[in-house]
């Protein structure tokens, strides 16, 4: 009996050793905000410091303009500022539009879908073939779901990664029904895939038009916002107002402007957002 306890106790000395003296394990690190941004405009090439840097070039060529224009330190600070934000809503302006071309094209990949199960092929051989017939905005995550199912992974799991690469909320409709024709199978597959894809060209006129209507509106709230600053400006030309920003309660009246537009400007974008829209990322929110 005591042997047996002493080779338990040498066996436990022996793993607690081992755990403490094993070297820790990494968890991979999560993407940073800022190359989400990237990778949903689609400039994965693009690193996170080049992007920054080009922030901060901007800043630094509209803070020295406004300068050399006006001599107001806090206005050109403040202008600067508001200038490094621009490549940061460039980025949120191409994302939107990208998602915009995905779900003009996602009718087609229906349409192609429907024609490949009529014609008998299996539906996991009908989404691998997008990779090289389909959208081409879309080709390379259909290219990365064929690869999936070239290395054995299943079905399930290569639509699961797949509808995660997307991201997007028609996508997650498209695999839902993909999962759900796998398990109907029969004649109703093409008559399903059919009645999605007049629902999807059903949602993308109305959207269309929503779209067209909300933009004025978006344009408008954008100019609002604006055209304080760009007037503050003009009018900075002037040595004797431009003097009067470089006081403390000229600087107060900035900060609480610039508070005011931000809060504005933010609360614009979340009210005029749709439905099921990927929202746009701004500097400074996490995705």
């Amino acid at each position: 009996m005591s042997l047996l306890l002493g080779l338990l106790l040498g066996a436990g000395l022996i793993l607690i050793l081992q755990a403490l003296t094993a070297p820790p394990t990494r968890r991979p690190r999560a993407p940073s905000p800022l190359r989400l941004r990237l990778d949903r405009a689609g400039l994965e090439t693009v690193s996170v410091p080049l992007a920054v840097g080009i922030a901060a070039l901007v800043c630094a060529l509209a803070t020295g303009l406004t300068w050399s224009l006006t001599h107001a330190a806090p206005v050109a600070l403040a202008v600067g500022l508001a200038a490094a934000l621009v490549p940061w809503w460039w980025l949120a302006a191409r994302h939107q539009a990208r998602i915009r071309r995905r779900r003009a094209d996602w009718p087609d990949v229906v349409d192609h879908l429907r024609s490949a199960v009529r014609a008998g092929l299996p539906l996991s051989e009908a989404l691998a073939q997008l990779a090289t017939v389909g959208p081409t905005e879309l080709r390379g995550a259909f290219g990365a779901f064929a690869a999936d199912l070239r290395v054995a992974r299943g079905t399930e799991q290569a639509l699961e990664a797949l509808r995660e690469r997307l991201a997007d909320p028609v996508a997650d409709r498209v695999v839902a029904a993909v999962h759900l024709t796998r398990q109907v199978g029969g004649a109703d597959v093409g008559e399903m895939l059919s009645t999605l894809s007049g629902f999807l060209r059903a949602e993308l006129r109305t959207r269309g038009e929503l779209e067209a209507r909300q933009s004025w509106t978006i344009n408008a709230a954008r100019l609002a916002v604006a055209a304080p600053w760009i007037i503050l400006v003009i009018l900075c030309f002037e040595p004797r107002i431009a003097a009067a920003y470089t006081r403390p309660a000229g600087v107060l009246v900035l900060a609480v402007g610039a508070l005011v537009a931000a809060v504005s400007y933010r609360w614009m974008l979340r009210v005029a957002r749709l439905g099921h829209e990927a929202p746009v990322v701004e500097p400074g929110q996490a995705p």
